[in-house]
């Protein structure tokens, strides 16, 4: 089944299913029941179940889940087939945070090139990764076959980095400047703005706070 024919939560849900099967691999888990995967990630054995049947998963209801098995299966669906490379806009505190968690973690998305406009920073190797200035953008992005990019640079800058980003031809977006970036179709973007998300859970808290409910 194409990718495109699978709704965005169910993909969101996938590789978080497959983060928690890798984890139980790991410690040996072999099989795995639709509700113990549904109470780990807080949602109802019934979604899990929609979800797996969805991308055209079956299993053994006695034994559960082979954890290897769907791993494979889930990964079939996410990932392509070869290496998607990754640029980081923006080494800042959270632009080396982000390199920092995925390098090394033996994923198809691995992050290899850098930008900054920061003397202090461009030439320079950062937690492995080569930074480079954005000047040279649109050069380097060819040269390192960049297909996406992670938008980590102050939110004042971020609307600069539309024009050089659909020139040089990248596929796909992760924003986690606090302004929405449009761009033309074709172009895949996720706008992940942290305050917004942490403003949600806090109104969530003050709601439970004056409208308790028993358990």
């Amino acid at each position: 089944m194409a990718s495109s024919n699978i709704p965005e939560k169910t993909i969101e849900r996938l590789s978080e299913y497959r983060r928690t099967l890798l984890s139980c691999h790991k410690q040996g888990i072999t099989h795995i029941f639709s509700h113990v995967l549904a109470g780990i990630h807080g949602i109802t054995a019934v979604q899990v179940r929609r979800d797996l049947m969805l991308i055209g998963f079956s299993s053994d209801t006695k034994k559960g889940y082979d954890v290897k098995v769907l791993i494979d299966f889930i990964s079939n669906i996410l990932d392509s087939d070869t290496v998607t490379n990754i640029a980081v806009i923006g080494m800042g505190h959270l632009g080396q945070a982000i390199t920092k968690y995925f390098n090394g973690r033996g994923l198809k998305l691995k992050i290899t090139t850098a930008f900054d406009i920061d003397p202090a920073k461009v030439g320079q190797t950062i937690d492995g990764i080569p930074c480079h200035h954005m000047e040279t953008f649109e050069e380097v992005v060819e040269d390192k076959d960049i297909d996406i990019v992670i938008v980590s640079s102050p939110s004042r800058v971020a609307d600069e980095l539309v024009v050089p980003i659909v020139n040089a031809g990248i596929k796909g977006v992760l924003n986690f400047t606090s302004r929405p970036l449009n761009f033309p179709r074709g172009i895949v973007v996720e706008n992940y703005d942290i305050t917004t998300l942490l403003e949600k859970v806090a109104y969530f808290v003050k709601e439970n706070e004056e409208n308790p409910t028993d358990d």
